[in-house]
C-alpha cells in the first residue's frame, strides 16, 4: 500500500521595509520647532542701537541738539520730529540720540569702578582669608547696609556735580556687590580638586591664583557687570533727574525727563518718550545679564 506524501507549499512573506527607507513627507512626524530666544535678540539689538547712538550720533540725528526753532516749540511726535519738540523748539529725538553718550559713558565708568575695586577686594579676601578676609567683608557689609542712592548722593556732595562725578558715585555704590560675589567665587574655586592638585605639583600661590582661581571665578562677575550696567544707567538718570548730574542744556537722559515733568499735561512726549528709552535700555541690559547668568550654571 502506497502512502501519499504531503508537500507544503511555501507561504509568501511580505518583504520587510529597509532600515534606510525614508518615510514620505506626508506621513513623516512633524518636529517641533525650537523656541528661538527672540527676547534676547531684541535686547541685544536695543543695546547695540544705544551704543551706536553714543558712538555715531550724527548718523541718526544730524541736527544740533542744543539749538532749535522757537516757532516749532512743543510740537507733537510726527514724521518730521519723531519724538516731538521741547519748549525751545529743539528736536527731542536728536537730543535723546546725542544724550546717549553721556548716559552710556557714565554707566561704563560706574561699572568699571565697581568691577575693578570690587573684584580686587573680593579676590584678596577670598584668596588670603583669615583676619584680612573678616576685615574686608565687614567693610563690605557696611557698604551694603547703606542705600545706594544715599551713598551716591553723599559721594556727589564731596566730589561735586557732573556726569563723571555721578558715575564715580554710582560705581562706588556697586563695589560691595562685586566684592561679595568675587569673594564667594574665589572661595569656591579654591576648594576644587584641580587647585589642590596644582598646589601638590609645586605651583606657587600667585601662579595658582593667576592660572586657575581667577579665570574660573570671573564668569559670574561678567553677568553681574551686565546687570550693573543697566542699573548704572537708571541710577545716573535718577541723579540727573534730581539735578545732581550733567548741567543744562546737556541732553542727558535723566535731565531730559526732568525738563519735561512740568508739561506732562500738555506735552506728554517730553517725559514719556525719553523715559521709555531709558526703560528699554535698562530692561535689555537685564535680559542679557539673565542670559549670561544662565550660561554659567
Amino acid at each position: 500500500m502506497t502512502v501519499p506524501v504531503l508537500t507544503t507549499l511555501p507561504v509568501p512573506v511580505a518583504p520587510e521595509p529597509e532600515a534606510d527607507a525614508v518615510a514620505p513627507a506626508s506621513v513623516r512626524p512633524a518636529r517641533p520647532l525650537r523656541a528661538l530666544p527672540w527676547g534676547l535678540y531684541l535686547a541685544i539689538s536695543v543695546v547695540v542701537l544705544a551704543v551706536l547712538w553714543a558712538v555715531i550720533p550724527g548718523v541718526f540725528a544730524a541736527g544740533d541738539p542744543l539749538t532749535g526753532a522757537p516757532a516749532d516749540k512743543l510740537l507733537p511726535p510726527s514724521a518730521a520730529h519723531w519724538f516731538g519738540t521741547d519748549t525751545l523748539g529743539r528736536d527731542l529725538f536728536g537730543r535723546v540720540v546725542h544724550g546717549a553718550v553721556h548716559s552710556l559713558s557714565g554707566a561704563l565708568i560706574a561699572v568699571t569702578v565697581g568691577l575693578g575695586l570690587g573684584t580686587l577686594i573680593g579676590a584678596v579676601a577670598g584668596a588670603v582669608g583669615g583676619i584680612l578676609d573678616d576685615v574686608l567683608m565687614r567693610v563690605v557689609d557696611v557698604l551694603l547696609a547703606i542705600p545706594g542712592l544715599l551713598l551716591s548722593l553723599s559721594v556727589i556732595i564731596l566730589l561735586g556735580f557732573g556726569t563723571v562725578n555721578a558715575a564715580l558715585a554710582v560705581g562706588l555704590g556697586s563695589v560691595a556687590a562685586f566684592a561679595r560675589l568675587m569673594r564667594a567665587e574665589v572661595a569656591r574655586v579654591r576648594r576644587t580638586e584641580y587647585v589642590e592638585a596644582a598646589y601638590g605639583s609645586g605651583a606657587t600661590f600667585f601662579a595658582v591664583l593667576r592660572r586657575h582661581v581667577l579665570p574660573n571665578s570671573l564668569t559670574p562677575i561678567v553677568a553681574l557687570a551686565a546687570l550693573q550696567f543697566g542699573t548704572a544707567i537708571l541710577a545716573i538718570s535718577t541723579l540727573g533727574f534730581l539735578g545732581y548730574g550733567a548741567p543744562p542744556p546737556t541732553p542727558e537722559w535723566g535731565l531730559l525727563i526732568a525738563e519735561g515733568r512740568n508739561y506732562i499735561g500738555t506735552a506728554w512726549w517730553l517725559t514719556a518718550l525719553p523715559g521709555l528709552v531709558v526703560v528699554a535700555v535698562v530692561l535689555s541690559a537685564n535680559r542679557i545679564s539673565h542670559r549670561l547668568g544662565r550660561s554659567t550654571r
